[in-house]
C-alpha cells in the first residue's frame, strides 16, 4: 500500500506531540503511584508502556486509513461491538462483582471500551447529510438513540454505570453539534428528567451508595464513602508544590484506593500538588482545544462528526475523572485518559487520537 506523500507532509506533529508528553507523564506517575504496591508477575508501569505501544501501532494504522473507509464500514464496527457485549453476558470474566471481560487464550479486552468509538462512528455516518435548515426533529432521532440504547443496556447489565454514562454524554453532545431542533433537545431533555426516579430503581445497592456518598462522605466513611475521603486527603496534602517524586504517603501507604486507575490524579496531586496537577490539565485543555480546532477544519461534515466525538469522549473523560476525585462528581469509576492503567482503555483512547489525526491530515485533500 503506497502512502500519498501528501499525508506525511499535513501530519499533525503537535496533537501526537501532546498525546505523548500526557502518556509519557502518565507512566512516570504510574510507576510512582505503584512503586510500594505487592503484585506478582510485571509491574503495572511495564504493562502500561506496553499497552501505549500497541496503542501507538493502531493508533498510526487509523490514521493512514482513508476515512471514508471508516463510514462504508461504521455500522458493521457498531454490530460487531454489540456482539461482544452480548458475548461478555454469556462468557465474560467476573472481577469484583462485575462481568466486563473476555479472555481469548492468555489474552483479555474490555469490549465497551470500543463501544465508544463504534458509537461514534455511526452516529457520523448516520449525521453525515445534513439536516433540514431548522435541524433534527425527534422522528427522525430514533434510530440515532437505539444506537444509544442498544449497547447502554447490555454495559449497565454488566453492570458498568461509568462507561453507560459516557455513552451518553458523547451521544448529546455530538446531538448538539450536529443540530436538533430546539423543542426537540427540551422534550427529550424533560423526558430524561422524568425517567431518573425510574432508573435508580435499577441502580445496584453499591451503585446507590456512591452516589449518596458524593452529597455527604462521613455518611459511610468506611464503605462508600472510603475512596472520596481519601482522595481528597491525598490531593489537599500535596499544597501547592507537591510532596515529590516517590514521596506520596497516602498512595504509597494503600490508602488510597484503585490509585492506578480511577483515582491516578490523587497520587498526581499528592507528589506533584497544585502547580502539577494544573500542568497536566493544561495539557489536556490543549489536547480538547486542538481537537475542536480538527473538527472545525474538517473537509468534510462526517471527518467534523468524528473529530468532535472523539474529543467529547477525551473531555468528558477527563472532567469526570478529575471532578470525582476532588469530590465534585460523584464516584461513577471513568479512568484518565492516557493516565489511568489499562490496555483496552488505552489502546481504545489512541485509536480516537488515530481518527483524529486521519481528518487532521485530510482537509486539504480533495
Amino acid at each position: 500500500m503506497q502512502i500519498d506523500r501528501r499525508l506525511l507532509i499535513h501530519f499533525d506533529w503537535t496533537l501526537l506531540g501532546m498525546v505523548l508528553a500526557i502518556a509519557s507523564l502518565g507512566i512516570l506517575n504510574l510507576y510512582s503511584a505503584t512503586a510500594k504496591m505487592e503484585m506478582p508477575g510485571t509491574p503495572f508501569y511495564l504493562k502500561q508502556i506496553f499497552w501505549l505501544l500497541i496503542g501507538l501501532l493502531m493508533m498510526v494504522t487509523v490514521a493512514f486509513i482513508e476515512y471514508r473507509f471508516y463510514s462504508d464500514f461504521a455500522y458493521i464496527a457498531y454490530a460487531i461491538t454489540l456482539f461482544l457485549l452480548i458475548i461478555v453476558l454469556g462468557y465474560g470474566i467476573i472481577t469484583s462483582g462485575a462481568q466486563r471481560w473476555v479472555k481469548i487464550g492468555t489474552f483479555s479486552f474490555q469490549p465497551s471500551e470500543f463501544v465508544k468509538i463504534s458509537l461514534i462512528l455511526a452516529l457520523a455516518k448516520f449525521f453525515h447529510r445534513p439536516p433540514h435548515r431548522k435541524g433534527y426533529s425527534l422522528k427522525q432521532l430514533l434510530l440515532p438513540f437505539l444506537l444509544l440504547f442498544l449497547p447502554m443496556g447490555l454495559i449497565l447489565k454488566q453492570p458498568d454505570l461509568g462507561t453507560a454514562i459516557m455513552l451518553l454524554f458523547i451521544f448529546f453532545s455530538i446531538l448538539i453539534f450536529v443540530k436538533v431542533r430546539w423543542p426537540s433537545l427540551l422534550i427529550i431533555g424533560l423526558s430524561g428528567a422524568g425517567l431518573v426516579p425510574l432508573l435508580w430503581n435499577f441502580l445496584k445497592e453499591y451503585q446507590k451508595k456512591r452516589i449518596l456518598t458524593f452529597f455527604n462522605p462521613d455518611m459511610d466513611p468506611l464503605g462508600a464513602g472510603y475512596h472520596l475521603i481519601q482522595s481528597k486527603i491525598a490531593v489537599g496534602s500535596g499544597g501547592v508544590m507537591g510532596k515529590g517524586f516517590m514521596k506520596g504517603t497516602q498512595c504509597k501507604l494503600g490508602f488510597l484506593p484503585e490509585q492506578q486507575t480511577d483515582f491516578i490524579f490523587s497520587a498526581l496531586g499528592e507528589e506533584w500538588g497544585l502547580i502539577g496537577s494544573l500542568f497536566i490539565v493544561g495539557l489536556y485543555l490543549a489536547l480538547v482545544l486542538w481537537g475542536l480546532r480538527i473538527a472545525v477544519q474538517a473537509k468534510d461534515r462526517f471527518g467534523a462528526i468524528i473529530a468532535f466525538g472523539v474529543v467529547a469522549m477525551f473531555f468528558w473523560h477527563i472532567f469526570i475523572n478529575i471532578g470525582m476525585v476532588l469530590g465534585i462528581m460523584p464516584v461513577v469509576g471513568i479512568p484518565l485518559p492516557l493516565f489511568s492503567y489499562g490496555g483496552s482503555f488505552m489502546i481504545s483512547t489512541l485509536v480516537g487520537v488515530g481518527l483524529l489525526l486521519n481528518v487532521s491530515m485530510r482537509r486539504y485533500l480533495f
